[in-house]
């Protein structure tokens, strides 16, 4: 049976050059080519395909954004992401939404079909130079919390994160529904147990520890 598949990239010689690619490689159906993020979304909502391959820098509707609005959706559709480049911040975000693949225009068409095969298979194929930096950073955040869950309450923590975003005492007491002098107590708390003296600071820890 072939491998069913949506394709999603704002630019139709690229799309009509994959969707070609895929034709003659024999086991790939593609049963819809998308030049918007909005109409890979229906696309698969429509279809259910086995793979969504789709660009991650598009017009309106991104490839990351795509994958966010599917993962709401529960479907059994793997993605994999299409992108000339990968930044360190789009990487982390793909690793959070579960993405099954990465591919590089740049790479040989022999690769990508191999990607794609490998991906159906339960598999995953990830390009190492985006990946690394991503999984550091990954990583770093996941022990600056577990160092932070040691020193302060998850309320302080909660009051760390809303410093950091720059919301004054009164905005803090109004979301968390507690007074502005109990804002104040924890906020000296928070100064005393990790030895900051303001919140320039706070908000510095909260960058260094992955809070924000």
């Amino acid at each position: 049976m072939a491998i069913r598949v949506v394709i999603a990239d704002d630019h139709p010689l690229f799309l009509d050059g994959l969707a070609q690619l895929l034709r003659l490689a024999g086991d790939f159906e593609v049963v819809e080519r998308c030049v918007s993020g909005e109409e890979a979304v229906r696309a698969v909502r429509r279809h259910v395909p086995d793979l969504l391959v789709v660009d991650v820098r598009m017009p309106g509707m991104n490839g990351l954004a795509v994958l966010t609005e599917l993962k709401k959706l529960g479907l059994p559709t793997r993605s994999v992401i299409l992108t000339a480049q990968l930044t360190e911040a789009e990487a982390v975000e793909a690793m959070r939404l579960g993405v099954q693949g990465v591919l590089l225009k740049e790479m040989a068409p022999r690769l990508l079909l191999q990607c794609l095969r490998k991906v159906h298979a339960g598999g995953y194929w990830v390009e190492t130079r985006s990946f690394r930096g991503a999984l550091e950073t990954v990583l770093r955040r996941q022990a600056g919390a577990e160092k932070a869950a040691e020193l302060l309450t998850p309320r302080e923590i909660e009051l760390v994160r809303m410093v950091a975003q720059g919301l004054r005492n009164k905005q803090i007491a109004s979301q968390l529904h507690i007074t502005e002098g109990t804002v104040k107590t924890h906020l000296r708390n928070v100064y005393k147990k990790l030895q900051l003296e303001n919140r320039v600071e706070v908000r510095r820890y909260a960058e260094e520890k992955g809070l924000l």
